[in-house]
């Protein structure tokens, strides 16, 4: 049940469109293409396993474990609460 002026199953529309948007984003961070022999931060050399596993990797896992690290995520506040539109 929604309250105020929305419909009902607007909150429900906002938890779909959230999880949308951060799939979204996790594909659009996914790597495609051909796998490089080495990364492309340290030059250190990508375990064959790893390139199987996820081709078009660019990194090794201890960059990519960094370059995850810094991920922002979405500030898109879609909750309808005026207690979070203050933060």
């Amino acid at each position: 049940m929604a309250g105020g002026w929305t419909r009902d199953g607007a909150v429900q529309d906002q938890i779909d469109d959230t999880v949308a948007d951060a799939v979204a984003a996790a594909r659009a961070r996914t790597p495609q293409g051909h796998s490089a022999e080495f990364c492309d931060d340290c030059g250190e050399a990508i375990p064959e396993r790893r390139r199987q596993a996820l081709p078009g990797v660019r990194t090794c896992i201890v960059c990519q474990a960094e370059r995850d690290s810094e991920v922002r995520h979405s500030l898109i506040n879609r909750r309808g609460s005026k207690d979070s539109q203050l933060r």
